[in-house]
């Protein structure tokens, strides 16, 4: 499923992480997920939120660079072998992924956020290889 990704700038100092999540608590904005990639003088950080517009608004209320961007949600079994059988596919299909993910719901399944290049073209090739996802045991869900 497609969904709005928030993607956040901060300088790499310290209690900045902690400010986006207190202005997000404050604002009563859940977070599902987050990433961290960094360089020596700022980093991105890269979250799903329960209400990615007000996220942004609050956000840039408080003088952060903030932006929405366009991800896939995977739900996938939770096990060995069922990230490489979507990336196999994926790869095979000529989707070519930015970065993507991961966290875990519970035992079973695994929810990946992928930031393709081609999100219709990516969402299309996993719909239409669902049978061979599923594998003996699989559940895939967008």
């Amino acid at each position: 499923m497609k969904t709005k990704q928030v993607s956040v700038f901060l300088e790499n100092k310290s209690g900045r992480l902690n400010e986006v999540a207190q202005i997000l608590g404050n604002a009563d904005i859940n977070i599902s997920a987050f990433t961290v990639a960094d360089t020596s003088d700022f980093g991105v950080l890269r979250l799903i939120v329960s209400d990615p517009e007000k996220a942004c608004e609050v956000l840039k209320e408080n003088r952060f660079s903030v932006r929405t961007t366009d991800v896939v949600l995977v739900n996938s079994p939770n096990r060995p072998g069922a990230l490489s059988r979507m990336l196999q596919i994926l790869s095979a299909e000529g989707v070519f992924i930015e970065y993507l993910y991961a966290f875990s719901m519970d035992n079973d399944t695994a929810v990946i956020v992928i930031r393709p290049t081609d999100i219709d073209k990516c969402v299309e090739k996993l719909e239409n290889h669902k049978d061979d996802l599923l594998g003996k045991n699989g559940h895939y869900r967008l």
